[in-house]
């Protein structure tokens, strides 16, 4: 059980760390080419490992998910990343909340679920709190800042990376945390690749100093993706990903002394709030 906190720790930190190099990254290469080239430096170091795995023995359905997964997470990951080119960490990062609520309506819409009292009341303090993280902005919290596309390619790879968890979770279930970890992982790749490929982006040369953001950032989104595989294989799904919610707090505190953000106390505040609204949700 010890080892499963050390990995929910780990799961918190490894996200937005990969996230704050990420944006330094999106300063010197375009998001599309540092997308295939995390995705392709993971792949490479995996390799040896997939090698012992029995890959003609798996179910058909383990390939399509991981397919539709792949598809999802790596076109999630280039929107994160071309957001952060050009947003800030301290208030992109907070948006994670509202997976929540789209896990909300998706039961809703999808499954016939009536939200709770404590689901409603969660859903209305996470909008309550981004009010604090967006008045933080040039525009505030109105109909002007969600025109800004930053915002919008965030809660676009918020959606496409919370639906990517739904076929991730079969896959883990259909195989192993680690089978599924080796599969997001070519997956990643392959679409990433294919993304390149239609945006018509060249390989671009990456300099040696940038070359420790690519290998730190690939580090943290294979701590993160292993991690969470494991949580959610030895943890309820729900606490995890209330405690998963952490990690906003993580993001507020590199957004400040990385990229020296500024009206922090706002933001602090805000996310508190919406981590409270969050924690509501998924203990529905």
């Amino acid at each position: 059980m010890i080892f499963t906190y050390i990995t929910l720790i780990l799961r918190i930190l490894s996200n937005p760390i990969a996230n704050a190099f990420q944006k330094k990254i999106v300063q010197y290469n375009s998001a599309t080419v540092s997308n295939f080239y995390t995705y392709a430096f993971m792949s490479l170091c995996v390799i040896p490992f997939a090698l012992n795995v029995d890959w003609i023995s798996l179910p058909l359905n383990v390939y399509t998910n991981a397919f539709f997964a792949g598809l999802l997470c790596s076109t999630g990951t280039a929107c994160l990343i071309k957001a952060l080119q050009s947003g800030d960490l301290s208030v992109l990062g907070p948006i994670n909340s509202y997976k929540c609520i789209i896990g909300l309506f998706t039961a809703f819409f999808l499954l016939g679920e009536l939200p709770t009292f404590l689901g409603v009341l969660g859903m209305i303090l996470i909008i309550f709190g981004s009010w604090f993280v967006f008045d933080a902005t040039e525009e505030g919290f109105s109909l002007k800042l969600f025109k800004r596309r930053d915002i919008q390619l965030r809660f676009l790879a918020l959606l496409l990376t919370g639906i990517e968890a739904a076929f991730l979770k079969k896959v883990i279930i259909l195989s192993s945390p680690l089978i599924s970890f080796y599969l997001w992982c070519f997956s990643g790749a392959l679409f990433s690749l294919i993304l390149l490929i239609l945006f018509r982006k060249n390989f671009e040369k990456i300099s040696l100093n940038n070359t420790k953001y690519y290998i730190t950032v690939a580090i943290c989104l294979a701590i993160m993706q292993l991690s969470t595989n494991y949580v959610f294989d030895n943890m309820n799904v729900g606490f995890a990903l209330a405690l998963f919610q952490l990690s906003t707090l993580v993001t507020l505190f590199l957004g400040f002394k990385m990229f020296h953000e500024k009206d922090m106390t706002k933001k602090i505040i805000g996310t508190v709030i919406m981590i409270i609204g969050s924690v509501m949700i998924l203990y529905k």
